[in-house]
């Protein structure tokens, strides 16, 4: 006889395809393509596996993109977050990027001129909306992400993924 299952889980398989406005990027070399201006091509593999019993604070995928400025240091060329879908099947999704920007004109030159600019120590801070409302930032272009969904005992834990998916009736609670 199975047993109930106690966890589900997401499965996401893709890739970070591309970029437009983002300058450049550390995690993988790549440059602008003479034909295309604005867009750089990364096809940048993704895999991740979730469990859970509770889609509390659904899963999301931060990205963090980093390229030298004109003096050789590493510097934020965005951030951005999107929620992966729960619902099985071949996604697309675009992904608004930003980077924090100085609060004033002379914290900007100092920073310039160090090479220190403003950028989130912890990248939690992307995901949760919790004090971004005071953070002063800008649009820094856009990320596009395709990827393949998988689920497994979502409907198993009362959870319906899709309009055709009625929740499990055992699992919901009367008055």
């Amino acid at each position: 006889m199975a047993s109930a299952a106690s966890v589900f889980l997401l499965n996401v398989t893709g890739q970070i395809e591309s970029a437009k406005g983002v300058e450049e990027g550390i995690s993988q070399i790549a440059s602008k393509n003479r034909h295309i201006k604005e867009e750089i091509v990364w096809n940048f593999p993704v895999e991740i596996t979730f469990k859970s019993t509770n889609p509390y604070g659904w899963p999301q995928i931060v990205v963090s993109v980093y390229g030298p400025d004109v003096f050789g240091n590493d510097i934020v060329r965005g951030y951005g977050a999107v929620h992966l879908p729960f619902t099985p099947g071949r996604h697309k999704k675009t992904i608004p990027m930003f980077v924090p920007e100085s609060s004033s004109k002379l914290q900007k030159f100092t920073s310039w001129f160090t090479g220190r600019r403003p950028e989130f120590t912890d990248p939690k801070v992307v995901a949760q909306g919790d004090g971004r409302e005071v953070t002063r930032v800008r649009s820094q272009g856009f990320l596009t992400l395709s990827f393949n969904v998988v689920t497994k005992d979502l409907k198993k834990l009362g959870y319906a993924n899709s309009s055709s998916d009625p929740p499990n009736p055992a699992m919901i609670s009367h008055p």
